[in-house]
Protein backbone atom coordinates (compact mmCIF):
# COMPACT_ATOMS: atom_id res chain seq x y z
CA UNK A 1 0.00 0.00 0.00
CA UNK A 2 1.35 3.83 -1.37
CA UNK A 3 -0.73 6.21 0.44
CA UNK A 4 -0.12 10.22 -0.25
CA UNK A 5 -1.51 12.61 1.72
CA UNK A 6 -2.13 16.58 0.87
CA UNK A 7 1.63 16.15 -0.99
CA UNK A 8 3.60 19.11 -2.44
CA UNK A 9 6.54 19.48 -4.13
CA UNK A 10 8.00 22.79 -4.88
CA UNK A 11 11.74 22.74 -7.02
CA UNK A 12 14.27 25.35 -5.47
CA UNK A 13 13.50 27.22 -8.39
CA UNK A 14 10.03 27.95 -6.85
CA UNK A 15 8.08 25.50 -9.85
CA UNK A 16 4.98 24.18 -7.80
CA UNK A 17 5.30 20.50 -9.55
CA UNK A 18 3.10 18.64 -7.36
CA UNK A 19 -0.01 20.13 -5.83
CA UNK A 20 -1.74 18.52 -2.96
CA UNK A 21 -1.90 14.77 -4.17
CA UNK A 22 -4.35 12.43 -2.34
CA UNK A 23 -4.15 8.87 -3.73
CA UNK A 24 -3.54 5.52 -2.13
CA UNK A 25 -2.83 2.90 -4.20
CA UNK A 26 -3.54 -1.04 -3.18
CA UNK A 27 -0.81 -3.68 -3.01
CA UNK A 28 -1.08 -6.14 -6.55
CA UNK A 29 -2.57 -2.74 -8.55
CA UNK A 30 -1.07 -1.95 -12.24
CA UNK A 31 -1.40 1.68 -12.36
CA UNK A 32 -0.85 3.79 -15.48
CA UNK A 33 -0.09 7.66 -14.79
CA UNK A 34 -0.62 9.34 -17.84
CA UNK A 35 -0.79 13.47 -18.70
CA UNK A 36 1.26 15.96 -20.68
CA UNK A 37 5.17 16.86 -20.19
CA UNK A 38 5.15 18.59 -16.86
CA UNK A 39 2.39 17.60 -15.40
CA UNK A 40 4.25 16.11 -12.21
CA UNK A 41 4.16 12.19 -13.81
CA UNK A 42 7.87 11.48 -13.10
CA UNK A 43 8.35 13.60 -9.94
CA UNK A 44 5.34 11.74 -8.70
CA UNK A 45 7.31 8.15 -8.83
CA UNK A 46 10.19 9.18 -7.71
CA UNK A 47 8.52 10.29 -4.16
CA UNK A 48 7.49 6.88 -3.36
CA UNK A 49 11.29 5.62 -3.08
CA UNK A 50 12.49 9.18 -1.80
CA UNK A 51 14.76 10.07 -5.03
CA UNK A 52 12.76 13.08 -4.80
CA UNK A 53 11.55 14.28 -1.71
CA UNK A 54 8.50 16.18 -0.76
CA UNK A 55 7.56 19.75 0.10
CA UNK A 56 4.80 19.22 2.51
CA UNK A 57 2.83 16.26 3.27
CA UNK A 58 2.91 12.66 4.10
CA UNK A 59 3.69 9.32 2.14
CA UNK A 60 3.23 5.98 3.70
CA UNK A 61 4.41 2.93 2.36
CA UNK A 62 3.87 -0.72 3.58
CA UNK A 63 5.71 -2.93 1.87
CA UNK A 64 5.22 -6.86 2.70
CA UNK A 65 8.64 -8.36 3.90
CA UNK A 66 10.01 -12.06 3.11
CA UNK A 67 8.73 -13.59 5.94
CA UNK A 68 4.71 -12.45 5.18
CA UNK A 69 4.59 -9.87 7.59
CA UNK A 70 4.18 -6.01 6.53
CA UNK A 71 5.98 -3.36 7.44
CA UNK A 72 5.17 0.91 7.17
CA UNK A 73 7.63 3.56 6.62
CA UNK A 74 6.92 6.93 6.81
CA UNK A 75 8.96 8.75 4.51
CA UNK A 76 8.25 11.98 6.07
CA UNK A 77 10.65 10.51 9.64
CA UNK A 78 12.64 7.52 7.90
CA UNK A 79 16.03 7.52 8.68
CA UNK A 80 19.01 6.20 6.27
CA UNK A 81 19.20 2.56 7.30
CA UNK A 82 15.02 2.42 6.61
CA UNK A 83 15.49 4.20 3.78
CA UNK A 84 17.86 1.59 2.25
CA UNK A 85 16.19 -1.48 3.21
CA UNK A 86 12.61 0.23 1.51
CA UNK A 87 14.73 0.61 -1.98
CA UNK A 88 15.77 -3.05 -1.80
CA UNK A 89 11.86 -3.73 -2.43
CA UNK A 90 10.95 -0.87 -5.60
CA UNK A 91 12.52 -1.80 -8.37
CA UNK A 92 12.90 1.49 -10.51
CA UNK A 93 12.93 1.26 -14.51
CA UNK A 94 13.78 3.99 -17.09
CA UNK A 95 13.38 4.17 -20.47
CA UNK A 96 17.02 4.06 -20.41
CA UNK A 97 17.94 -0.01 -20.35
CA UNK A 98 20.94 0.40 -18.15
CA UNK A 99 22.25 -3.17 -18.69
CA UNK A 100 26.17 -3.65 -19.03
CA UNK A 101 26.47 -4.10 -22.85
CA UNK A 102 29.52 -5.84 -22.69
CA UNK A 103 28.66 -8.40 -19.76
CA UNK A 104 26.17 -11.26 -20.96
CA UNK A 105 22.14 -11.16 -20.42
CA UNK A 106 22.15 -13.33 -16.98
CA UNK A 107 25.25 -11.17 -15.21
CA UNK A 108 23.36 -8.06 -16.24
CA UNK A 109 20.27 -9.73 -14.09
CA UNK A 110 22.54 -10.76 -11.17
CA UNK A 111 23.77 -7.40 -11.17
CA UNK A 112 20.36 -6.66 -9.38
CA UNK A 113 21.77 -8.25 -6.21
CA UNK A 114 24.96 -6.78 -5.63
CA UNK A 115 23.54 -4.27 -2.97
CA UNK A 116 23.07 -7.15 -0.63
CA UNK A 117 26.38 -8.68 -1.11
CA UNK A 118 29.55 -8.26 1.03
CA UNK A 119 32.02 -6.33 -0.95
CA UNK A 120 34.69 -9.33 -1.56
CA UNK A 121 31.97 -11.04 -3.52
CA UNK A 122 31.09 -8.08 -5.45
CA UNK A 123 35.07 -7.16 -6.12
CA UNK A 124 35.22 -11.05 -7.31
CA UNK A 125 32.19 -10.76 -9.32
CA UNK A 126 31.08 -14.30 -7.13
CA UNK A 127 27.43 -15.64 -7.43
CA UNK A 128 26.31 -18.75 -5.61
CA UNK A 129 24.54 -21.29 -7.48
CA UNK A 130 21.18 -20.82 -6.08
CA UNK A 131 21.50 -16.88 -6.96
CA UNK A 132 22.15 -18.22 -10.70
CA UNK A 133 19.45 -20.18 -10.81
CA UNK A 134 17.21 -17.21 -9.63
CA UNK A 135 18.18 -15.27 -12.18
CA UNK A 136 17.54 -17.67 -14.42
CA UNK A 137 13.96 -18.16 -13.07
CA UNK A 138 13.49 -14.43 -14.14
CA UNK A 139 14.74 -14.34 -17.51
CA UNK A 140 12.48 -17.45 -18.04
CA UNK A 141 9.33 -15.38 -16.93
CA UNK A 142 9.84 -13.33 -19.64
CA UNK A 143 11.07 -15.60 -22.56
CA UNK A 144 14.72 -14.58 -22.56
CA UNK A 145 16.10 -18.27 -21.39
CA UNK A 146 17.83 -18.66 -24.59
CA UNK A 147 19.73 -15.53 -24.23
CA UNK A 148 21.11 -15.99 -20.75
CA UNK A 149 24.66 -16.11 -22.39
CA UNK A 150 24.33 -13.67 -25.34
CA UNK A 151 26.08 -10.50 -24.77
CA UNK A 152 23.44 -7.65 -23.60
CA UNK A 153 24.61 -5.01 -26.38
CA UNK A 154 23.53 -8.11 -29.08
CA UNK A 155 20.02 -7.87 -28.32
CA UNK A 156 17.24 -5.56 -29.74
CA UNK A 157 15.81 -2.65 -27.45
CA UNK A 158 12.97 -4.33 -26.87
CA UNK A 159 14.91 -7.19 -25.94
CA UNK A 160 16.97 -4.86 -23.63
CA UNK A 161 14.35 -3.21 -22.28
CA UNK A 162 12.77 -6.88 -21.22
CA UNK A 163 16.35 -7.80 -19.97
CA UNK A 164 16.21 -4.70 -17.61
CA UNK A 165 12.66 -5.79 -16.06
CA UNK A 166 14.27 -8.99 -15.34
CA UNK A 167 16.59 -7.57 -13.61
CA UNK A 168 14.04 -5.68 -11.70
CA UNK A 169 11.81 -9.14 -10.97
CA UNK A 170 15.08 -10.86 -9.69
CA UNK A 171 15.52 -8.00 -7.29
CA UNK A 172 12.91 -8.95 -5.95
CA UNK A 173 10.46 -5.86 -5.16
CA UNK A 174 7.23 -6.06 -3.83
CA UNK A 175 6.91 -2.53 -5.87
CA UNK A 176 8.23 -1.76 -9.52
CA UNK A 177 8.20 1.71 -10.79
CA UNK A 178 8.78 2.26 -14.42
CA UNK A 179 9.31 5.51 -15.57
CA UNK A 180 8.41 5.76 -19.29
CA UNK A 181 9.81 2.32 -20.20
CA UNK A 182 8.32 2.04 -23.75
CA UNK A 183 8.65 5.49 -24.99
CA UNK A 184 11.88 4.42 -27.21
CA UNK A 185 10.40 1.42 -28.67
CA UNK A 186 8.26 0.66 -31.70
CA UNK A 187 4.34 -0.24 -31.48
CA UNK A 188 5.00 -4.12 -31.71
CA UNK A 189 7.92 -4.15 -29.04
CA UNK A 190 6.26 -1.74 -26.69
CA UNK A 191 3.15 -3.85 -26.40
CA UNK A 192 5.21 -7.07 -26.12
CA UNK A 193 6.77 -5.12 -22.73
CA UNK A 194 3.66 -4.19 -21.49
CA UNK A 195 2.86 -7.62 -21.86
CA UNK A 196 5.24 -8.21 -19.85
CA UNK A 197 4.69 -5.75 -17.26
CA UNK A 198 0.85 -6.99 -17.23
CA UNK A 199 2.13 -10.75 -16.45
CA UNK A 200 4.22 -10.06 -13.71
CA UNK A 201 1.60 -7.94 -12.03
CA UNK A 202 -0.71 -10.96 -12.60
CA UNK A 203 1.46 -13.66 -11.58
CA UNK A 204 3.91 -12.06 -9.13
CA UNK A 205 1.13 -9.77 -7.68
CA UNK A 206 3.69 -7.02 -7.80
CA UNK A 207 2.26 -3.54 -7.51
CA UNK A 208 3.32 -1.98 -10.94
CA UNK A 209 3.16 1.60 -11.56
CA UNK A 210 3.99 2.95 -14.76
CA UNK A 211 4.50 6.36 -16.35
CA UNK A 212 3.31 6.74 -19.80
CA UNK A 213 2.80 8.82 -22.54
CA UNK A 214 0.91 5.86 -24.94
CA UNK A 215 -2.66 6.13 -23.64
CA UNK A 216 -4.37 3.49 -26.13
CA UNK A 217 -1.58 1.34 -24.13
CA UNK A 218 -2.37 2.03 -20.44
CA UNK A 219 -5.99 1.64 -21.28
CA UNK A 220 -5.34 -1.80 -22.99
CA UNK A 221 -3.21 -3.09 -20.01
CA UNK A 222 -3.52 -1.30 -16.69
CA UNK A 223 -6.24 -1.64 -14.12
CA UNK A 224 -6.27 1.94 -12.85
CA UNK A 225 -5.70 4.88 -14.61
CA UNK A 226 -4.63 8.63 -12.57
CA UNK A 227 -4.61 11.63 -14.90
CA UNK A 228 -2.32 14.52 -13.59
CA UNK A 229 -2.28 17.94 -15.18
CA UNK A 230 -0.07 21.14 -13.36
CA UNK A 231 1.16 18.80 -10.44
CA UNK A 232 -2.82 18.09 -9.57
CA UNK A 233 -4.98 14.46 -9.97
CA UNK A 234 -7.69 15.65 -12.46
CA UNK A 235 -8.55 11.93 -13.16
CA UNK A 236 -7.91 8.49 -10.93
CA UNK A 237 -10.51 5.32 -12.22
CA UNK A 238 -10.40 2.68 -14.30
CA UNK A 239 -9.71 2.56 -18.28
CA UNK A 240 -13.55 2.20 -19.19
CA UNK A 241 -14.15 5.35 -16.93
CA UNK A 242 -11.77 7.40 -19.41
CA UNK A 243 -13.82 9.31 -21.76
CA UNK A 244 -12.79 12.06 -24.25
CA UNK A 245 -13.83 14.67 -21.84
CA UNK A 246 -11.57 12.99 -19.68
CA UNK A 247 -8.90 13.07 -21.51
CA UNK A 248 -9.22 16.69 -23.07
CA UNK A 249 -8.99 17.61 -18.73
CA UNK A 250 -6.17 15.96 -18.51
CA UNK A 251 -4.41 17.41 -21.83
CA UNK A 252 -6.10 20.57 -22.27
CA UNK A 253 -6.08 21.61 -26.00
CA UNK A 254 -3.28 19.35 -26.70
CA UNK A 255 -5.66 16.14 -27.23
Amino acid sequence: MIKFTNVDKVWPNGKHVLKNINLTIEEGEFVAVIGPSGAGKTTLLKTINQINIISSGNILVKIKENDGTHKEYDLSSINGKELRALRTKIGLMSQEYNNLEKQTVLQNVLNSRVAKLPWYRVFLGFFTKKEKVEALKALDKLSLLDYAYTRAGNLSGGQQQRVALARTINQNPSIIIADEPVSALDPILANQVMLDFQKINQELNMTVIINIHHVDLAVKYCRRIIGLNDGKVVFDGTPQQLTEAKLKEIYGGNY
